[in-house]
Order: C-alpha cells, then sequence, then structure tokens
C-alpha cells in the first residue's frame, strides 16, 4: 500500500499528509479549495525546514518529501488510484457521511477508507459505504509529524485483516498503534476533552485567571501546555464539536459543554486559527512560537 489519499489540506490533513510522504509514500493531498492546498505545502515545508533546523532530517529529505506530495480539487481524480485513504476534513458528521459515499463510489473496490475523526463513530460513517468491513479509524495527534501515538479504531463491521493492515502501516510511520473501541471520544478526547472543559469552568467560575490555570498544570502535574492553551492551539470549534458528540453519545451531563466555551466559539473566539481565544494571537509571533515548542 503506497498509494496514498488524504482528504482535507487543514493542520491535520497536511500533518498526515507530510508523515506519509516522509516516509515514501506517494500521497494525493485533496481540498476543494486550491488556497487551502497552497497553504497545505507551505505548511509542511515550513515544518520540514523546522525539522532541517533541528537536525533531524536533511535538505535531501525535504526534497524527497515534498517529491512525494501531489495536490487534488478533484476527489474522484484524486483517489482513483488510492489504495488507502484517510479523511481529515472538519469534526462535522453530515459532511463526513457525504465524504465517505462518495469515497465508496469513487475509489478502487479493495481501498481502504479510513477516518482521522476524533470522536465521531466509525459504525456509524462505515454505514453508508458498501464495505463497511474496510472503514476504520486512524486518529493521529497534532501535530502529526511530532506525536507518537495513533488510535486505531474498529467499526462493529471493521474486519481483522483491515484492522491488521492498518496497523502494520502506522508502525511503518514510526508511530504506536493503540487499538481502542468505538465510543463517543474514544480514548484520547473522552479523557482530554472533559479535563479542557472543567479548565474552563475552574475560569468561568473565577477560581483563577487563564494563565494561572495553565501555570498550575504545567508545573503541577508536567504538561507539556497548558488546558486553556491546549484548547486554543486544537480551535475551540473543534473542542465543543467533540464535546457535543461526547454529550450527544452518552447523555451524561458531565460532558455538557461550559457556557464560556458555547459563547467564545459564538463569537468567533476560536484560538490560533482566529487570532484569539482564551490567548491574543493577533499582532504578535505567539502562534508561530507554540507551534514551535513541537515541531
Amino acid at each position: 500500500m503506497k498509494n496514498i489519499a488524504v482528504i482535507g489540506a487543514g493542520t491535520m490533513g497536511n500533518g498526515i499528509a507530510h508523515t506519509f510522504a516522509q516516509f515514501d509514500y506517494k500521497v494525493q493531498l485533496i481540498d476543494l479549495s486550491e488556497n487551502s492546498l497552497k497553504k497545505g505545502i507551505a505548511t509542511i515545508t515550513k515544518n520540514l525546514d523546522r525539522m532541517i533546523a533541528k537536525g533531524r532530517i536533511t535538505e535531501e529529505d525535504k526534497l524527497r518529501t515534498l517529491n512525494n506530495i501531489n495536490t487534488c480539487t478533484s476527489l474522484q481524480e484524486g483517489v482513483k488510484y488510492s489504495s488507502l485513504v484517510v479523511e481529515a476534513a472538519t469534526e462535522n458528521l453530515e459532511l463526513k457521511l457525504n465524504i465517505f459515499k462518495d469515497l465508496d463510489k469513487f475509489c478502487p473496490e479493495g481501498a481502504i477508507l479510513a477516518s482521522n475523526t476524533s470522536s465521531i463513530s466509525i459504525t456509524q460513517i462505515a454505514a453508508v459505504t458498501s464495505r463497511p468491513e474496510m472503514v476504520i479509524g486512524m486518529h493521529f495527534m497534532n501535530p502529526v509529524p511530532i506525536m507518537k501515538l495513533v488510535e486505531i479504531i474498529k467499526g462493529y463491521n471493521t474486519c481483522q485483516e483491515t484492522y491488521d493492515i492498518v496497523n502494520g502501516i502506522t508502525e511503518k510511520l514510526n508511530k504506536t498503534p493503540v487499538e481502542v473501541n468505538d465510543y463517543p471520544g474514544f480514548v484520547a478526547n473522552r479523557i482530554l476533552m472533559p479535563m479542557i472543559n472543567e479548565a474552563i469552568e475552574t475560569l468561568y467560575n473565577g477560581v483563577a485567571g487563564v494563565q494561572e490555570i495553565d501555570t498550575v498544570m504545567k508545573l503541577g502535574m508536567a504538561h507539556p501546555m497548558g488546558p486553556l492553551q491546549l484548547a486554543d492551539f486544537i480551535g475551540l470549534d473543534i473542542c465543543l464539536s467533540i464535546l457535543n458528540v461526547m454529550y450527544d453519545g452518552f447523555k451524561n451531563p458531565k460532558y455538557a459543554p461550559c457556557p464560556l466555551l458555547v459563547n467564545m466559539v459564538s463569537a468567533g473566539k476560536l484560538g490560533i486559527k482566529s487570532g484569539e481565544g482564551f490567548y491574543d494571537y493577533s499582532g504578535s509571533r505567539r502562534a508561530e512560537n507554540v507551534s514551535k515548542q513541537f515541531i
């Protein structure tokens, strides 16, 4: 399986494409927006340059990685030779279901269809295809080129052969695959999102300020980044979406998103990508510095 298609050129999509290409897979990076594709390639190039500066790769490695990536704005054209497709679109159920219906039509018969969803049911996604046994979750962590973990989620009908192939590919990417069951939030976000939500509740209730909450978690719990800064890094809209999926899935009030989070998203304060969240990134290099902590 050397022909990989990645759907979506955003933060996760370009990171996944970067990682596969760095390990000599031929990658089609697909997005409806030509501008998003240009931004995605620019981000990959910038991250490769940082890795060169830190002595992790050579200039030759960078050129080889970039040469392994082609871009495409047509889903049908981009996936027609793919043996594995990794969908990394926005965390929206209707969007993902529509993408997987199209992938089922356009992909080769033997292609495995994977989703990078961080919370949505793989079983539900697989049900809109004619190949549910070949649909699986590959939940990469951000930033993808650096983080070792990949949650591998088997849907109700995912076959063992599909799991074994995806598990093996993950190991070839120098990642650590961990099998988890198909429940809302899986493992990573079922634990992480309530912690972030509780940090927001702590701020909302006036217990402490943003920097104080993050400092306690960094110095007291040895977290590399405080939960509010991490929420900005992930995107507050993504945090809200995941919490809503978990709240809808479990009907447990402990997953209900904090009103402050809901209001911030409604106001367009989404974190780094909007220039403001719990921290202000406008007119500064804070966002760039946050990324440099990891890449």
